[in-house]
């Protein structure tokens, strides 16, 4: 579903910027530029075509390798993006690690003893979390740990503690999701007939949570990590605009800004192909996980 997918957000995003306001020709010359030169270059560009004809040739480039040539800077588009990736990559990496670590333990002890005061205060933080802005909690914490305490640079990313704020902005959004699942699913699954017989036969609890119980669980839970980190690839735009970083996020929101076309689709096809990517490496995951599913799949092979 890749192809299909790539080729119908292509044509929306062309199809949306291309109808806002703007000229790319008047703004790449400026202000002082006269109709004939701005005329002039708007037929080099193609920007006179049909918007079926501009888009039909982008495509063509596309399948020859070439995601085009920026309006705003002349550079390869491909060589552009592939310069913000590894940061967005390595934020990424670091907010699901922090979200993880903290929204698996939670979900867990809030399923364990439910209706606690753990599980109570676990689910409060959990809906504070989804509700707060990822901007407004990304400020508190420059205003809190870069400019009050200077434990952290308040943007950029010319420190290796750079990352460090914008992690933690992210990683608490998507800790709040991964811990509802986790705990809803782990509610499910403690109460089904075999945990109780693990429990009877003396296996000991923590045994019985971490290894017969999570096991069977996590499957939900690795959709939700998927999902939520295919989303981190594809560039926490809010994110890396308040925190001045490098990413493939804050490219997309100058490129649009400056109607850079090619800019914005190339941004959006390595997005797509990211989330996708993502989400078949936690399908293919399932089956190590679960051995039924590995079970399935070998008996549907030996029916064909």
């Amino acid at each position: 579903m890749l192809f299909p997918v790539l080729l119908g957000v292509t044509f929306l995003v062309f199809a949306i910027i291309s109808l806002t306001p703007g000229d790319v020709a008047a703004m790449i010359l400026g202000q002082n530029a006269t109709t004939e030169t701005v005329g002039k270059l708007r037929g080099e560009m193609g920007l006179d075509d049909p918007l079926p004809v501009q888009y039909g040739r982008y495509l063509g480039g596309m399948l020859h390798g070439d995601m085009g040539t920026s309006y705003a800077t002349r550079k390869p588009v491909a060589a552009e993006i592939m310069s913000r990736f590894p940061n967005t990559l390595r934020l990424a990496i670091l907010s699901i690690i922090i979200s993880v670590t903290l929204s698996i333990p939670v979900g867990i002890i809030s399923a364990v003893k439910q209706y606690s005061l753990w599980d109570n205060a676990g689910m409060v933080l959990a809906l504070v979390g989804i509700s707060m802005p990822s901007f407004w909690l990304g400020l508190m914490l420059i205003i809190a740990f870069a400019l009050g305490l200077g434990w952290f640079p308040s943007g950029g990313a010319d420190k290796w503690s750079s990352i460090i704020l914008p992690a933690i902005t992210l990683g608490v959004a998507s800790t709040a999701s991964i811990a509802r699942t986790t705990r809803s699913s782990m509610l499910e699954v403690i109460r089904q007939d075999y945990i109780r017989t693990a429990k009877a036969k003396g296996v000991g609890k923590m045994k019985v949570i971490l290894k017969h119980a999570l096991r069977n669980a996590i499957i939900p839970t690795l959709t939700v990590i998927g999902l939520e980190f295919g989303e981190l690839l594809g560039g926490a735009i809010l994110t890396e605009t308040v925190f001045s970083w490098p990413g493939i996020g804050r490219l997309m929101v100058d490129s649009i800004q400056r109607k850079d076309t090619p800019m914005v689709l190339g941004c959006v096809v390595v997005f797509s192909v990211a989330f996708s990517l993502v989400n078949l490496a936690i399908d293919i995951l399932y089956a190590f996980v679960d051995p039924r599913i590995r079970t399935n799949y070998q008996r549907k092979g030996a029916t064909r």
